[in-house]
């Protein structure tokens, strides 16, 4: 796990000025890569890297990367989990390392962008062609690794983080209203975007070229497309994705530094542990534990480091120390997030406790349809709900959400008037606002009236697939890349921590999104999972009461950070992005109604507003 940066001087060479503004770069990535800093510069490119060792901790295998012709050179975030399987197709290549960076670029020699239908791995990648003066740019199927970027017609400049960017001064640090509006949506932008103009992202599961100014994305990889076996028996469907789990888990077990694994308690990393477990004798968990049982969740993680015999650290929590930590998870943040503070806090003492590599159970309730609204949306196909007259669906909405809030009306109303695509009704169930909210709160925004989630899930084609698995997909391409994921990633290297989600194994996931939806949901959650795990699972982790990670967080707004919420909405109030009146009027209304349930619209605006003040000038 790295940080990479570049500048690509489109109308000239790079010279001694490219060079300290990647050494700029470098610095602001230095979380990213504490074992080793690299630069490189030649025609009009000059790359910079920050590692993280991982595999082979040889200098030799520091970065940028040249390959043994001196045609390509690498800068690389991430890892190829079956980079040894690769560097065996690849024996007439004289490897000098013993490392996955060296196999990506021997492989892109031999394979050019085909290679990366044979890596399985997550990762960020730029690659340099001195015979062709070109970039080749790539990023893992599932966006698990980030990479933004700027191209105007002097520069390409591109960053595993988006403050980099800003750094180089070459980038206004202009927020871009459209975005603003996704963030209040969605608590996010929405893929390609960023919350900065002209910052983009290279889109997951696609390839770029860059060469004479000018960048042509294409996607390599689609759901399903790695998965063709035609499964006719439940029995056969978990033996499948049974082992399918254990290859996931076993790849990303591949380390030369010590690693462990979060564990919660929940299913999905008590079954990360258990897999584990089978693999090597004694695994390395951590857990996040509480005096107050009505956040703790120790009992069930005791319970699996007990059956499995882990060398468990629980980390007790009292509210002092979140609130001691809450400045520097804010500051943490490379871009604006209402998530992350559980992370932020597990990393920084799971890599104080000296493991650098953590298994992650994200992506299973994504996968497995595990949350409420798998059942509702399915149920709702299932009846003809989208058959009715669209009158008559939104009377239903209105009975029966209507004496909720404004904002879950809207949402309510808006799935009740959609087509019933995919496209049309998953942005209702992941909006924490709708579009005249969050419009209302911006001043003079450019946003179109159809929702930006549903733009982007109509590139995708999901109707060949079941009801569930296009939730699914709807799921991993939306709020699970563009909110659970980047905040992994933000926050976990915030602390030079690595974090794996086996889940995220893209063989596991064309699996599973080919089976049908009656093997999915049952009286059990995750119905998939837990037969596939067998006995791996206590049944008293299988039938525990689902529960999130939970922050007394609306007690905090209104008691210690009170003055702390003040101040960032003051300073909001004072942007003239933001509509002052509306700003303060959300925070009033929060503190005059202890019962309005609404402290996610509040602390939405104050992770912005301190973002804003600390990246915006």
């Amino acid at each position: 796990m790295c940080g990479i940066a570049g500048i690509y001087n489109l109308n000239s060479l790079a010279g001694r000025e490219s060079e300290l503004i990647i050494e700029k770069m470098n610095h602001m990535m230095a979380h990213r890569g504490p074992d080793a800093e690299g630069l490189f510069r030649h025609g009009q490119v000059c790359f910079g890297h920050r590692r993280l060792a991982i595999i082979d901790l040889d200098h030799r295998s520091d970065q940028p990367f040249t390959d043994h012709t001196g045609r390509y050179t690498l800068v690389f975030n991430g890892q190829i989990y079956n980079f040894k399987e690769i560097r065996a197709m690849l024996p007439e290549y004289p490897f000098s390392t013993t490392s996955d960076t060296e196999v990506i670029v021997a492989a892109y020699g031999k394979w050019r962008e085909k290679c990366l239908d044979r890596f399985n791995g997550m990762f960020a990648l730029v690659i340099y062609d001195h015979l062709e003066q070109s970039l080749f740019i790539a990023r893992d199927r599932f966006g698990v690794k980030p990479l933004y970027y700027f191209l105007d017609q002097d520069y390409f400049i591109f960053s595993s983080e988006i403050r980099p960017i800003l750094s180089s001064g070459l980038v206004k640090n202009e927020v871009s209203k459209n975005a603003l509006a996704e963030y209040l949506m969605f608590q996010s932008t929405i893929c390609p975007n960023t919350i900065i103009e002209g910052v983009q992202q290279i889109k997951p599961a696609h390839y770029a070229y860059l060469s004479k100014g000018v960048l042509i994305q294409t996607r390599y990889w689609s759901y399903g497309s790695s998965f063709t076996s035609n499964i006719t028996e439940y029995g056969e469907a978990i033996r499948i994705v049974r082992r399918l789990m254990f290859e996931a888990v076993e790849r990303r077990m591949v380390s030369d530094v010590p690693l462990g694994a979060f564990l919660s308690g929940g299913i999905d990393s008590s079954a990360i542990v258990a897999i584990m477990s089978q693999i090597t004798p004694r695994v390395n968990t951590f857990s996040i534990t509480f005096n107050e049982k009505e956040y703790d969740e120790s009992p069930f993680s005791n319970l699996i480091a007990s059956k499995y015999n882990t060398s468990h650290h629980p980390i007790l929590l009292r509210p002092e120390d979140l609130l001691n930590e809450l400045p520097n998870a804010l500051n943490a943040m490379d871009s604006p997030t209402v998530d992350g503070m559980n992370l932020y806090v597990i990393s920084k003492f799971t890599k104080a406790a000296g493991v650098t590599v953590a298994m992650s159970g994200l992506g299973a309730d994504e996968l497995f349809a595990g949350y409420h609204y798998f059942r509702m949306w399915r149920q709702m196909k299932r009846l003809g709900f989208f058959l009715l007259p669209r009158a008559v669906r939104l009377s239903i909405a209105k009975a029966k959400y209507g004496q909720t809030d404004a904002s879950r009306l809207e949402r309510m109303k808006q799935l009740a008037l959609s087509d019933g695509s995919i496209a049309e009704t998953y942005p209702a169930f992941r909006q924490v606002s709708g579009v005249k909210m969050s419009s209302a709160l911006i001043r003079h925004n450019g946003f179109s009236s159809e929702n930006p989630l549903a733009t982007q899930l109509k590139e995708y084609s999901m109707n060949q697939f079941p009801y569930l698995s296009q939730l699914s997909i709807a799921e991993l391409t939306s709020y699970t890349h563009n909110v659970l994921l980047k905040d992994t990633d933000q926050f976990s290297m915030a602390s030079s921590l690595e974090v794996r989600e086996p889940f995220f194994d893209h063989r596991l996931v064309d699996c599973v999104v080919r089976l049908p939806d009656r093997w999915k949901l049952g009286n059990t959650p995750k119905k998939l999972l837990t037969d596939a795990m067998g006995d791996l699972l206590p049944n008293e982790i299988i039938n525990r009461p689902k529960r999130g990670f939970i922050l007394p967080w609306e007690n905090w707004l209104r008691t210690d950070l009170r003055s702390f919420v003040t101040e960032q909405i003051e300073f909001l109030s004072g942007r003239p992005e933001f509509d002052g009146d509306m700003v303060r009027k959300i925070w009033t209304n929060f503190i005059s109604n202890e019962k309005s349930g609404s402290w996610p619209y509040v602390w939405q605006l104050v992770a912005i507003a301190h973002w804003m003040r600390t990246n915006i000038t």
